[in-house]
């Protein structure tokens, strides 16, 4: 199969395209190289068509004798202000409609969509009283005096967090994530008035060696591994008892390269979706502890910082990914950490952006 990957030379994006060639694959890189996101060259072996997804002739022509295409180009993160929104929209969401108007003119029907958790807002709450329950966003009030937790929105109670499945509601919370449901959107519209196949897989706090370093669209991994590349302690917002799911690099590609694969087999004119974690939750706290004992310190600092955009807790099942498509996570918790400790980042040349678009398929979710 001849798989296009968009952002094929970005973080997730250069794994995958590994996994594609070691499964017998071949690949066309389509990638910016923006300096912001790459110290490194693509893959060897892969074609690169270096432009943005943006530019509709060169991505007509990346798609000449294309099977497939996986959609990694993005820009990623919360960014540093709602100032970047024009350039998250225009980035993700035009970006997203010019590649599938071009596979609608060339006659390409397989798609896999790099999505995200970050659809779904807070994560799933059980209240002892009511059951399922939909917290809103935290009040500032609220986190300015530590009161990190969301209630009960019937009854104030304390509420026990749980795993999300694919079947509930979206809420996104920040102008990427509403940027990602857009794309899952227009996925769907394109798969509908083409007969394509499309999947979405909404990726958890992916890591591993090959993170972009030093750069505020990063994921929370890559802040704290490149605070102690310098030396420093890892800073750990709120009380760090976030919850998250940190799925590896490598776990990652492998779904993205049996989601390709598996394309053939599925339904015409429709948009499915698949959580894509680890399945072992861990807190915020816990990730950075772990990752300060394998790089030999210094221990994180808890700061009670907070930022207004982020949920508490948000990790979901990736048990239909397996049911479905066989598909499991196979670096555990301690070897991943253990790993990226000692792996190297990506150190960028100048700005804070990435690849196909600006940005490098990260995931920023902390």
């Amino acid at each position: 199969m001849r798989v296009l990957v968009t952002g094929g030379a970005g973080f997730i994006g250069s794994h995958l395209v590994a996994a594609l060639t070691a499964r017998g694959h071949e690949t066309v890189v389509l990638d910016a190289l923006l300096p912001s996101a790459h110290g490194t060259s693509p893959a060897a072996g892969a074609e690169l068509v270096h432009a943005d997804v943006r530019d509709r002739s060169a991505v007509a022509g990346a798609l000449r004798g294309v099977d497939a295409v996986s959609h990694q180009a993005a820009m990623v993160g919360l960014g540093t202000a709602f100032a970047d929104a024009p350039d998250y929209v225009g980035c993700n969401d035009l970006g997203t409609a010019v590649l599938l108007a071009a596979m609608a003119e060339a006659g390409v029907h397989d798609l896999v969509l790099a999505g995200s958790m970050v659809v779904y807002g807070e994560g799933r709450y059980d209240c002892p009283r009511h059951g399922w329950v939909r917290p809103g966003p935290r009040a500032a009030a609220d986190l300015e005096a530590g009161r990190f937790e969301p209630r009960c929105p019937k009854c104030g109670a304390d509420l026990a967090p749980g795993l999300v499945g694919e079947d509930a509601p979206a809420d996104p919370r920040s102008v990427y994530a509403t940027t990602k449901l857009a794309q899952e959107h227009l996925a769907a519209a394109w798969a509908r008035a083409t007969g394509g196949r499309s999947v979405s897989l909404r990726y958890h706090n992916v890591y591993g060696p090959g993170m972009p370093r030093d750069t505020p669209y990063a994921g929370v991994a890559s802040f704290f591994r490149s605070a102690l590349a310098r030396g420093e302690a890892p800073r750990v917002f709120e009380d760090g008892g976030q919850r998250r799911d940190f799925v590896h690099v490598r776990d990652v590609a492998a779904a993205g390269a049996v989601a390709l694969e598996a394309l053939s087999g599925r339904e015409p004119g429709a948009l499915a979706v698949f959580n894509t974690g680890s399945g072992e939750p861990h807190t915020v706290g816990e990730m950075a502890r772990a990752l300060a004992r394998a790089h030999g310190g210094p221990e994180p600092v808890v700061t009670g910082e907070f930022r207004l955009g982020d949920v508490r807790h948000i990790t979901a099942s990736s048990r239909r990914l397996t049911d479905e498509l066989g598909w499991r996570a196979r670096v555990g918790f301690t070897d991943g950490m253990t790993e990226f400790a000692h792996s190297g980042l990506r150190t960028p040349g100048s700005g804070t952006r990435g690849s196909g678009t600006p940005g490098s398929g990260t995931r920023r979710d902390s």
